[in-house]
């Protein structure tokens, strides 16, 4: 047994469970003595005697060679927005700090029938509404490589945990690239994988017991290497026994080497600029693939950039109404009748979503089908393999700040996901890698877009492209 365990990927830490190194009650040990002594505060709720007994579980089934899943005995964590039964869920909210839930969110229970072992809760800014993963039940996460700067949201606890070895894997989320920017802040990898494949239910900020969740937010991994992201993906979208179903996700997976592939490159936007540094670390990774004979084009995307992020912030504000109490939606109707017609501010564009009526989110919701309709053709006509952009502008910024420097010039905070917001309410499966390091040692990454379904493809271009950058993945 050796505590370098905790620092190897998941998939090497399943081949020691598998043959009987180590187990799953001395790994998940070896997970609670890291979090013990780390300071980054990325897990914020623990049942050690739970956890400790699922893994006595793992361990007596193996014993009887009883295998259940592909994830059977490996130690977990949860983003403590998703519902986890037995097990305090905040989503970060003071109004929800001793919520219990009674059942799990879908998502985990698919983990749990795959026999991973769930070992608490990871940080999340209140009701995931931030790119700062702080709030006032739990503080600041804090990033792993530089505790000054931000850890990114609303996904900041679990990438941070994924980045520090606090454990082997996390469940996150993504509406508004909350899932990409903390993967790429922390020096990771997450998917957000095509929406659709793994259900949302029980994933607050809807109220604990909804049925329903956002149209566009999407459960995805995080992890250290593009194959335990594959690990989870596979009990990602296998459906539990409660859930009663009959089918199952058969993604397809790479049918072409690197060399084989047409890439698409779109490295620069006026609408979100990148800093050079960024800009490097694009440069960097298309030649990487061009000496490997893949065919690298630079082009601007299939939509345009600011036509897509106003679909998208359209969309965003009417599938956050949904819980707004009727005094406060009452009060937002008021607001919004009392504007005058000219006003184009921003508050003036937030109340206009929030209050739109269901004729214009129909009208909105045709739009989306439309761009959907110009990726694929993107994908599928002019035969691209995938799309590479920025992940975010730079590097982690500053914790706690509330604006974005891009080479010395500010930038709307917000600026932060408008690469990663391309995707969001289309769909496209969407994974951020490591790919570099900033001259302040601060990971930088990028982005692999495909067509709906190419999940898989994506991962596996990931570990290539790793191999390229001339490290194995998760050492970039």
């Amino acid at each position: 047994m050796t505590t370098d365990l905790t620092h190897q990927p998941a998939h090497i830490q399943l081949q020691a469970l598998d043959r009987r190194e180590i187990s799953s009650r001395e790994l998940l040990d070896l997970y609670l003595d890291r979090i013990d002594a780390s300071h980054v505060n990325a897990v914020i709720t623990r049942d050690d005697e739970a956890a400790r007994a699922a893994a006595q579980a793992v361990d007596e089934r193996r014993a009887r060679n009883e295998k259940r899943g592909t994830l059977d005995g490996l130690p977990l964590t949860i983003k403590d927005s998703f519902e986890t039964v037995g097990l305090r869920t905040t989503s970060g909210a003071e109004d929800l700090a001793d919520h219990v839930p009674a059942r799990d969110a879908d998502a985990v229970a698919r983990l749990r029938y795959q026999g991973a072992v769930i070992m608490g809760k990871t940080n999340t800014p209140a009701y995931c509404q931030d790119l700062h993963t702080d709030n006032s039940l739990f503080g600041p996460t804090l990033n792993p490589h530089d505790p000054k700067r931000t850890a990114g949201g609303s996904s900041g606890g679990p990438a941070a945990a994924v980045a520090a070895h606090l454990t082997s894997a996390d469940l996150g989320s993504d509406l508004a690239g909350s899932l990409r920017l903390p993967a790429h802040y922390c020096g990771i990898y997450g998917l957000r994988p095509t929406h659709g494949l793994i259900p949302a239910r029980g994933h607050i900020p809807r109220p604990p017991g909804w049925i329903t969740s956002s149209d566009m937010v999407t459960p995805g991994p995080l992890a250290r290497h593009p194959r335990d992201l594959d690990l989870l993906l596979d009990a990602l979208t296998t459906p539990s026994p409660a859930e009663n179903s009959p089918w199952r996700v058969n993604l397809p997976t790479a049918r072409r080497a690197v060399g084989q592939l047409r890439v698409a490159v779109w490295a620069e936007d006026a609408r979100c600029p990148v800093d050079r540094e960024t800009a490097d670390a694009l440069a960097t990774v298309e030649q990487a693939l061009a000496s490997a004979g893949a065919d690298v084009r630079r082009t601007v995307g299939p939509v345009g950039f600011a036509d897509s992020l106003r679909l998208f912030e359209q969309l965003l504000h009417a599938t956050a109404t949904a819980a707004t109490d009727d005094e406060a939606g009452a009060a937002e109707l008021a607001a919004a009748r009392d504007l005058h017609e000219d006003d184009a501010s921003p508050r003036a564009t937030f109340l206009r979503h929030r209050t739109q009526t269901h004729r214009a989110w129909l009208r909105a919701d045709e739009e989306r089908l439309q761009f959907q309709g110009a990726w694929h053709r993107f994908f599928v006509d002019a035969e691209h393999d995938v799309l590479i952009t920025p992940a975010a502008p730079t590097a982690a910024i500053p914790a706690g700040t509330r604006s974005l420097m891009v080479d010395g010039v500010e930038r709307s905070f917000f600026d932060q996901t408008g690469w990663a917001n391309l995707t969001s309410h289309v769909g496209l499966p969407s994974l951020v890698m490591p790919v570099a390091r900033n001259a302040d040692g601060l990971p930088i990454g990028v982005q692999l877009v495909g067509p709906t379904y190419s999940d898989r493809n994506l991962l596996a271009l990931a570990e290539d492209l790793a191999s390229l950058l001339g490290g194995t993945a998760g050492e970039i």
